[in-house]
């Protein structure tokens, strides 16, 4: 995912390895008298590599931990959504509710490109420092929002502030996991394990806070819950902060260029003069406006509409979540395997229609007491929604070949990170439609159909975002069409 450092730091380590290893064979092949050399040699060699697993084995640890404060809040927000709108004590609209949970995520993806910018060299030694200061941030700004007295000052603490928080928290750790994972004998497969069991930590997180949450408000209420919840995210973000140190390797890096007077390479931005990166970023911010809907409105959707319990509608958001551990490394295999490869946008595409289907046949037909069409919705929607991001292995690759042709430079780091960007602009628009999509709902209901309910519109919305977050496969076929003729 983030390897803007990644040559400079395996081109280390492969230095020190051959070094090692020569030292090593030197040792051997002399006479009997370097016999205890070259034993005492392998052994050293022997215990660095223990202790390195030892030490990536922490920082996976670490990476996995972090999971809970940085998406906890707003996987599960779902629960809190429908909490405030039963339990109301707050001055101002109840629909503006609704775009907290969008917001925080948006707040969380826009801030990567820029952050990541930051901390890959230049404040790379400041990395923990800033991490710590963005786990105080949430953890403050989930606390003030416990004295919340009218609907704005949740929007600006738990949707915005206590964001960029999480966000500081995300990109340094993140960062320091590539590289620790990238130096091993140079070895990309090794990044992809990590970035894929994180990956499944997350939507692990997206499985059991529902609950918590739901447990938490029912026992606490709501400003109580809150502070414990802060609690909770500053304690493990700064346990996992402490178990991903920045890779020894950058920090020398950079205090060299520190003392030869920062001398750094441009950042390349040929992409941006292609259309490829265009057509998949707006096919990203689509997808993405539609995706972050049911994590906030299923639970109330299945109160209001489909009449189920309290348990019931918790329930949606775990199967909603559950899916995604899997489909995480189904489509990354899909994107990358040797044996049927996958182009990149016919990856995207199974993801998009497949999620859209979903969204109008099951949620859209979904009546009072339909608990088990919408728990195949959550399956199926959060199962092929959910792995959307996963396919962007493939993206990064279609990219890389395409400035390939072109003997252009290209940094995989910041394409991610602009990637992700297009992700945040995706969720904050879909959670700023969603308020509009809702009213206009509520002027026409008719009936108990998910479609003439108060949502139809916002199912709607859902279904023909996730179309078009795989229109680069029509993209591409017109291009071909066009070439023949």
């Amino acid at each position: 995912m983030m390897d803007i450092m990644c040559s400079q730091t395996e081109s280390v380590s492969l230095r020190e390895l051959s070094t090692s290893n020569s030292h090593v064979a030197n040792a051997i092949q002399g006479d009997g008298d370097g016999g205890d050399e070259s034993r005492t040699l392998a052994m050293t060699s022997d215990a660095r590599q223990i202790e390195a697993r030892r030490k990536r084995a922490l920082i996976l640890l670490g990476a996995s931990i972090s999971q809970l404060p940085i998406w906890g809040f707003s996987m599960s927000y779902g629960v809190f959504q429908e909490y405030y709108l039963n339990n109301w004590t707050l001055a101002g609209s109840r629909d503006a509710t609704g775009i907290i949970g969008t917001t925080s995520n948006g707040v969380v993806y826009l801030s990567i490109p820029f952050l990541s910018a930051l901390f890959t060299r230049r404040w790379a030694r400041h990395r923990q420092t800033a991490a710590m200061a963005g786990a105080l941030l949430a953890a403050l700004s989930f606390a003030l929002s416990s004295f919340s007295v009218h609907v704005w000052n949740l929007v600006a603490t738990q949707g915005v502030l206590a964001a960029l928080g999480s966000a500081l928290v995300y990109s340094p750790t993140t960062l320091s996991l590539g590289e620790w994972f990238s130096s091993h004998a140079g070895r990309k497969n090794h990044r992809a394990v990590a970035y894929g069991v994180t990956l499944s930590c997350k939507n692990v997180v997206g499985s059991v806070m529902p609950f918590v949450v739901r447990a938490l408000l029912e026992n606490y209420g709501f400003r109580v819950a809150v502070r414990i919840w802060a609690a909770v995210a500053l304690g493990t973000s700064l346990l996992s902060i402490f178990l991903i140190p920045t890779h020894p390797n950058v920090l020398a890096s950079t205090s060299e260029e520190e003392e030869e007077g920062y001398r750094r390479r441009g950042i390349p931005w040929h992409f941006l003069h292609h259309r490829t990166f265009y057509v998949y970023a707006v096919a990203i911010v689509l997808q993405s406006a539609g995706y972050g809907i049911p994590q906030s409105y299923l639970p109330t959707y299945a109160r209001e509409v489909t009449e189920l319990s309290q348990t019931s509608a918790t329930l949606l958001l775990t199967v909603f979540n559950v899916p995604g551990i899997l489909a995480s490394s189904l489509f990354g295999y899909l994107s990358d395997n040797r044996y049927f490869p996958l182009s990149a946008t016919t990856v995207t595409a199974i993801s998009a229609l497949c999620s859209a289907l979903a969204a109008f046949l099951l949620w859209g037909l979904t009546s009072q007491g339909s608990l088990a069409l919408l728990l195949l919705f959550s399956i199926t929607f959060g199962f092929f929604a959910g792995g959307y991001s996963a396919t962007w292995g493939g993206v990064i690759n279609e990219l890389e070949s395409e400035a390939a042709r072109w003997n252009e430079a290209v940094d995989p780091g910041m394409l991610y990170g602009l990637l992700n960007g297009a992700r945040g602009i995706g969720y904050v628009s879909g959670g700023l439609l969603s308020v509009p999509l809702l009213k206009a709902g509520s002027e026409v209901s008719i009936g108990g159909l998910g479609y003439s309910s108060t949502f139809g519109p916002l199912i709607l919305f859902t279904g023909l975002s996730s179309v078009f977050g795989g229109w680069g496969i029509l993209w591409r076929w017109i291009a071909s069409v066009r070439r023949v003729w």
